[in-house]
């Protein structure tokens, strides 16, 4: 098969879940001989095209013209894609929520949604009313695809509402993890009391309720300390920075115990991760986070969100520990819970590296994105 997925965060880029999703499983396809391309946009300074371990990618300028940009860039991409089809057929084109708002109601491939929580999702259940224009480019969207997949069942259940998908068949498949390489990591020590939390410091993420269950935290266990991994978050109105304004509200007492590292490059993670006691993600909304996957393919303890897919992913007391993230209280007594019961820890994180490894690795999942694939291409594009 020959399948095609629309990503601009396409690893070297900068990039989240998506694009993490994306290399992981476009990699595993090419290791079992099928052609994958990678179609997006280039908005760093990377190479136009690139072989990735086999994998096809092909990097486009972005325009950034006020309104036209949208119909230029969309110019771009049909273009370029009918030339890839023209050269090896597509079987199955694949795009997030809103890749397909710039293509026509034909195309020559069918064309899947993955749902990874898109504009509707996010906004609604953060709170928030959708934007106009990004709401309807997602609508349209959506109008525009033949087969829709999600990553979580709470993704699918809650986009089918939000977007009157009811009729809609909607396939559930999870983000893979590469358990191969995300596994327990000998040689680094783990050191008493760290809790780690990798991700992007923004408010949802559940940052400025997990700083302020640190001080019930070190009541308890006067040892723990908090490591925060990834890139700040910039108002887009004022430019203020998020980091700054969660350390103005941390007291003197408080310093101490919490450590800001930013941007770190991936190589290090594995590092970070095994130094922790245990792994902190109180999000206030995900999809299907693979940070989670990975601190339980790491072999450690994850505390993580009731809300959202967080039931899905683990099980509380069993392969993790799960708090509502709205509470610091909450936070606090289950990050108390594992750093205070060595017992505790080591069957969370033995169950939790089992669970990724039978439901989570990309070595399983790998068949079931083929044979949803397949299907797909067997059904063909709308109206054929």
């Amino acid at each position: 098969m020959h399948i095609c997925y629309l990503c601009s965060e396409y690893p070297p880029a900068p990039h989240g879940g998506i694009g993490t999703f994306v290399q992981t499983t476009a990699r595993a396809l090419v290791g079992r001989g099928h052609h994958v391309t990678v179609i997006g946009f280039n908005d760093v300074d990377l190479p136009a095209k690139e072989d990735d371990a086999g994998v096809q990618v092909q990097r486009l300028p972005r325009a950034r013209i006020p309104t036209m940009g949208f119909f230029l860039n969309g110019f771009r991409l049909r273009s370029l894609l009918k030339r890839v089809h023209r050269d090896y057929p597509i079987d199955v084109l694949e795009g997030q929520e809103n890749a397909f708002a710039a293509f026509p109601r034909v195309f020559p491939a069918p064309r899947v949604i993955r749902m990874h929580g898109g504009h509707h999702f996010f906004q609604v259940t953060l709170g928030k009313r959708p934007r106009p224009w990004r709401g309807w480019l997602e609508k349209r969207s959506f109008k525009r695809a033949e087969h829709l997949c999600a990553v979580s069942s709470y993704v699918a259940d809650t986009t089918r509402k939000l977007l009157g998908l009811d009729k809609r068949n909607i396939e559930v498949i999870p983000n893979p993890v590469d358990t191969d390489k995300v596994k327990p990591l000998s040689g680094v020590a783990t050191v008493p009391g760290r809790i780690v939390f990798v991700g992007t410091v923004c408010e949802k993420k559940g940052v400025r309720q997990l700083i302020q269950a640190m001080p019930a935290v070190i009541s308890k266990v006067p040892e723990a300390h908090l490591h925060i991994v990834g890139p700040d978050w910039k108002d887009r109105e004022t430019g203020a920075s998020y980091i700054k304004g969660l350390q103005n509200e941390i007291s003197p007492e408080l310093e101490a115990h919490i450590r800001f590292l930013g941007r770190i490059a991936n190589s290090e993670i594995p590092v970070i991760l095994a130094s922790a006691e245990v792994l902190a993600y109180p999000s206030h909304m995900e999809a299907m986070p693979l940070v989670w996957l990975e601190g339980m393919a790491a072999r450690k303890p994850v505390v993580a969100s009731t809300l959202g897919p967080g039931p899905e992913v683990i099980e509380d007391g069993v392969d993790g520990l799960l708090c509502n993230p709205l509470d610091p209280d909450s936070i606090a007594q289950a990050l108390t819970r594992a750093l205070s019961d060595a017992g505790l820890r080591e069957t969370l994180s033995a169950n939790a590296r089992t669970r990724a490894v039978q439901s989570y690795s990309i070595n399983r999942l790998v068949d079931r994105n083929l044979e949803y694939y397949e299907a797909c291409a067997r059904h063909g594009r709308r109206g054929s």
